[in-house]
């Protein structure tokens, strides 16, 4: 075995991290880098034998837990068979041809065809490309801006990162790209006016797309980009009322709904995807992450049929479809993704999502909704966010500088427990793997209570 503090110097003086404080882990200030050695369900064991609860399936991806032999070895099938060849100019593989026909079927909307790439973030571009060919394609060239909303997450690429609506994915990289437009974020807790409901707050937000809308002018226009449930901007379920509200709107100025389903798709919100959960209609739909449980970098673009049908009665006309990468359609990808699909069906885990999600909801309410440094606890599905504040009554933050998220992420890992501090506030988020059984879900929130406590009790303490 590889001497780990000898893989560490060479990660160190050779890897570029994604967010990650480069001076502080360069100077050793952060200490060495977790080197992750073994996985098997909803643990990780590092290469000093810690063992730890992923309590966020990596990075919302690991939904049918690590270790399934079954994916790997449908892997490995194929790359014994045909490890790559590439999808242009009609070529193809069967597992590819298996793959798209199941997603066109169970996907959201009145769908055609799938697009292949490689993150989340690529998709995105994909689907920002293809809002600006189809209105090229209908001959309205200024149909071209794309709205998004704040604390939203669709990628860190460029148009993607600019579709993102959080500043510091913007900040010193010249982001955003004109032409990308934000809306209000559908966060009642703290965007509701006193006594707003849900359902107002919804139409408020709405009535405030309809008017940003009609300043940027309908004409100029093109799409909405938004996730079923936002995912990284703090884990927050939609308010009632608010996706048929929104969708009027876009369908009373002729704009496309993109879905991005990276997070919420294939179960975690305990239907094959949030936008069924949530009555979504999508002309688009972008998948990464549960698609292959990220055992394999896949993701898909998937095209609704009133974009298509534009593009097929153009392509006389135009000529190719001139959009592709090496890998689209990595036929090993494929393979990946149709072994795990078989499981999330045969296993029903969307199902189990619900139910077990249910059940995390519940447990998560009474234990942590009443303590006092708690402003609110929210979720759906195996999704769930604490939110902490320094006076629930008067709904006051914590002083930034204090970390309280962050605090009680380290507290909660130093338990065996990965729970992530999330942006924007003092937010706990959990997205554990949907194999997660009760009693694991009662493991992992005995450790977070426990590592709130400690926090809470060493901020008491210093006032």
């Amino acid at each position: 075995m590889n001497d780990p503090s000898h893989i560490a110097q060479l990660d160190r003086a050779s890897v570029l991290h994604p967010f990650t404080q480069l001076k502080d882990f360069a100077t050793g200030k952060l200490g060495d880098p977790t080197i992750v050695e073994a996985a098997s369900g909803i643990r990780i064991t590092d290469v000093h034998g810690k063992t730890l609860i992923d309590g966020f399936a990596g990075l919302y991806c690991v939904n049918i837990g690590y270790g399934r032999t079954e994916v790997a070895e449908a892997i490995s099938r194929q790359a014994h068979r045909l490890a790559y060849y590439h999808t242009y100019a009609a070529h193809t593989t069967d597992e590819l041809a298996i793959l798209s026909d199941r997603l066109v079927k169970m996907a959201p909307g009145r769908m055609s065809k799938v697009f292949y790439g490689m993150s989340g973030s690529d998709a995105n571009e994909t689907q920002a490309k293809l809002v600006w060919y189809y209105n090229n394609l209908r001959g309205l060239p200024k149909k071209k801006k794309i709205v998004s909303r704040q604390r939203g997450y669709h990628g860190c690429s460029v148009v993607s990162g600019s579709m993102t609506g959080m500043s510091f994915y913007h900040d010193h990289m010249d982001l955003p790209l004109p032409g990308i437009i934000h809306t209000g974020v559908p966060h009642h807790y703290w965007g509701a006016e006193a006594g707003e409901t849900e359902t107002a707050f919804s139409r408020r937000r709405a009535e405030e797309l309809d008017r940003l809308i009609e300043s940027e002018g309908p004409d100029t226009v093109g799409a909405f980009i938004a996730e079923p449930v936002l995912g990284t901007g703090g884990i927050i379920p939609p308010p009632a009322g608010y996706w048929p509200a929104i969708q009027a709107v876009l369908a009373k100025h002729d704009v496309l709904l993109i879905a991005d389903e990276v997070i919420c798709g294939f179960g975690r919100v305990g239907a094959a995807f949030g936008s069924h959960v949530y009555g979504m209609e999508p002309d688009l739909v972008t998948v990464a992450k549960g698609l292959t449980s990220a055992y394999f970098p896949l993701s898909a673009a998937i095209v609704g049929e009133k974009v298509y049908r534009v593009m097929e009665e153009n392509a006389d006309r135009i000529g190719a479809f001139s959009h592709g990468y090496t890998y689209s359609g990595h036929p090993i990808g494929a393979a990946a993704a149709n072994a795990v699909l078989d499981i999330v069906a045969r296993e029903d885990l969307a199902g189990k999502a619900r139910d077990t999600g249910a059940y995390m909801q519940q447990r998560m309410r009474a234990v942590f909704a009443q303590l006092p440094f708690v402003g609110e606890v929210r979720g759906v599905g195996m999704l769930a966010a604490i939110e902490f504040v320094a006076d629930r009554a008067t709904k006051t933050r914590f002083d930034a500088g204090l970390k309280i998220g962050a605090r009680v992420s380290k507290a909660a890992r130093d338990r065996g427990l990965i729970a992530r501090a999330m942006p924007h506030g003092d937010i706990l988020g959990f997205a554990p793997p949907l194999i997660t059984t009760r009693a694991e879900v009662d493991e992992i929130i005995d450790l977070a209570e426990k590592a709130v406590r400690q926090v809470m009790d060493e901020v008491a303490a210093a006032t």
